[in-house]
């Protein structure tokens, strides 16, 4: 048996469980750069391509992967404890390690294709990119296959350290090749074929995926090493984590700059993709490349996602919700050439030689060739047989609604301001009804008002969410305390205040408002108007606006009393 090393085994389980929660930063980024309608479907799509893929990767994948094209099934024994030579690691460390990175591959294509296709279908693939596409190629690079040993002049060996090829440009080519054959979501292109910007619905967990992400990353290239257990280990663990974070600098502060004078602002989302674009290319040579290289190489990634996004965009008209081909497709394919362009050994621009870039070229073309025929029939089979894209109507209302039963991904742990669980402690569902012998007893009203001489009018009060606690102090305090409280998006005549979004164009951008509706009958109107101005008025556009409206006719359900009688009592909502 071989001696395994504690320190080696520490050390690469501690990169398995980083790499893992990348899991989440990915789910958190697809989840904040698309619709909240979708969020429950996106979450859904993380959790399952890892469970799938595990198990997809226990049975067939591993095996694909290490054994090679005879050993499907014969690379590991299912039912065994794992006593296979896997150097200074036990197998089944080495084993989950490769498995955790096999789901990141499968998991980069939900974002392009987000918000459009069926869950079921997204199963599928997810389950065959697991068990056949990543191990075949990984093998040939990772599995001592042809890649591995390629030799060209005097350059022996295609180099990905911790898979810019492997992982990364596998999932963005896989998602450009879905995206394409899904189309684009609806609304994405107008009868011109001009994009036009669907923004995110929460940019805020869009970050906080991004810097999980960054997090998982010190896993995902550092822990590549296979160990930490000697001098030399040390010290490639070491450039790698400076080459790795230098990289996602560079690439960081290069967008926010190019986006801001190509776009007048520096742009969020862009920006936060460019810390992933900065990450992805890094990656084949964390081990390669000395620090100021990856600066270089980070700062070209910066650009280069920028371009990516609005080329795959506006060119090629394939709808990437998230950027994931830009962020892993071109940017995996630029950090891939990059190692035989700057390696200490070899490269282009630090030795002079070619052979090691030709070696470079020769990989991820065959790679790409290999991965794009391969998903593209696999695409097109699910196409033709389960279907791809959810109907017209599951895509407008929502996957949450229509794919899961979810009214929303967010109920109940985002309630109106000021408002609280309206349901919290009771024991029915608000639509469910009530038996009769716990039912609210009926107040009838008649008497206490006079129906019919007097005017009803809906107030209808646009204003911004932080002053909703202000207006409704201000209404309570003339008499008003029934109304409807819904969470709104839009815009006056200035239409927001953005032009631009991930560099296209955002005709109308929408901002997160409170609609207030009052109805009123005793309490005079021009009261009301009073009391809503006194508590918005700030001097500055976007106060608000107030809409009067004349009532024909109010019924209450439970009493059947109409007009104002049907105002009366202590169930008014």
């Amino acid at each position: 048996m071989t001696n395994f090393s504690a320190l080696d085994t520490i050390w690469l389980i501690l990169g398995a469980v980083l790499v893992y929660w990348m899991q989440a930063g990915f789910a958190m980024v697809e989840a904040g750069f698309t619709r909240a309608k979708n969020a429950g479907n996106i979450i859904m799509k993380n959790l399952m391509d890892f469970v799938l893929g595990s198990i997809a990767y226990w049975i067939i994948g591993y095996g694909i992967m290490f054994g090679g094209l005879n050993s499907v099934f014969g690379g590991i024994d299912l039912f065994s404890h794992g006593n296979y030579d896997t150097g200074s690691v036990p197998f089944w460390v080495h084993f989950m390690f490769n498995t955790v990175f096999c789901a990141t591959s499968a998991t980069i294509v939900s974002g392009a294709m987000a918000e459009r296709t069926k869950f079921i279908s997204y199963l599928v693939y997810s389950l065959v990119i697991s068990a056949f596409i990543y191990p075949f190629e990984a093998h040939w690079i990772w599995g001592g296959g042809w890649l591995s040993t390629l030799t060209i002049g005097s350059w022996t060996g295609f180099h990905d350290y911790a898979g810019s090829t492997v992982v990364h440009m596998v999932g963005g080519i896989s998602a450009l090749i879905g995206a394409k054959i899904l189309g684009p979501r609806i609304g994405k292109y107008d009868e011109n074929g001009k994009a036009r910007a669907i923004p995110g619905h929460n940019l805020t967990i869009g970050a906080l995926g991004v810097f999980i992400l960054w997090m998982g990353w010190f896993g995902f290239n550092p822990a590549s090493s296979y160990g930490l257990s000697t001098y030399e280990q040390g010290c490639e663990v070491g450039n790698v984590f400076m080459t790795t974070n230098i990289a996602a600098c560079m690439a960081t502060l290069v967008t926010m700059i190019f986006t801001w004078i190509k776009y007048g602002k520096p742009d969020v989302s862009m920006t936060l993709n460019g810390s992933l674009a900065g990450l992805v290319a890094i990656t084949a040579g964390c081990a390669a490349v000395d620090p100021w290289a990856a600066a270089i190489i980070g700062a070209i990634s910066g650009i280069i996602i920028v371009l990516a996004v609005e080329f795959v965009d506006n060119k090629l008209k394939i709808d990437d919700p998230v950027g994931a081909v830009a962020v892993h497709g071109a940017n995996g394919l630029f950090g891939s050439i990059c190692v035989g362009l700057f390696a200490r050994d070899g490269g282009l621009f630090t030795t002079g030689s070619i052979d090691r870039t030709l070696v470079q070229l020769v990989g991820v073309a065959a790679v790409i060739a290999f991965v794009a025929v391969t998903m593209t029939i696999v695409f097109i089979i699910i196409k033709h047989t389960i279907g791809l894209r959810v109907t017209a109507e599951e895509e407008i209302v929502g996957l949450d609604a229509l794919e899961h039963g979810l009214a929303s991904s967010y109920a109940d742990f985002m309630p109106m301001p000021g408002a609280g669980n309206l349901f919290a402690g009771s024991t029915t569902s608000p639509s469910e009804k009530i038996p009769d012998d716990i039912a609210v007893p009926v107040q009838v009203m008649n008497g206490q008002a006079p129906a019919g001489d007097v005017e009803m009018h809906k107030v209808e009060i646009i204003c911004k969410m932080d002053k909703f606690e202000a207006l409704k102090k201000s209404l309570e305090d003339v008499g008003i305390t029934g109304m409807t409280v819904v969470n709104a998006m839009g815009c006056g005549v200035q239409k927001g205040h953005f032009k631009k979004y991930r560099g296209a164009d955002v005709e109308v951008t929408l901002l997160p408002k409170i609609k207030v509706e009052v109805v009123v009958a005793k309490v005079p109107v021009a009261d009301v108007i009073a009391a809503a101005k006194k508590a918005l008025y700030t001097g500055n556009i976007g106060d608000g606006k107030i809409f009067v409206y004349g009532i024909d006719e109010c019924v209450k359900v439970r009493t059947g009393e109409s007009g104002v009688l049907a105002l009366q009592g202590d169930d008014q909502f």
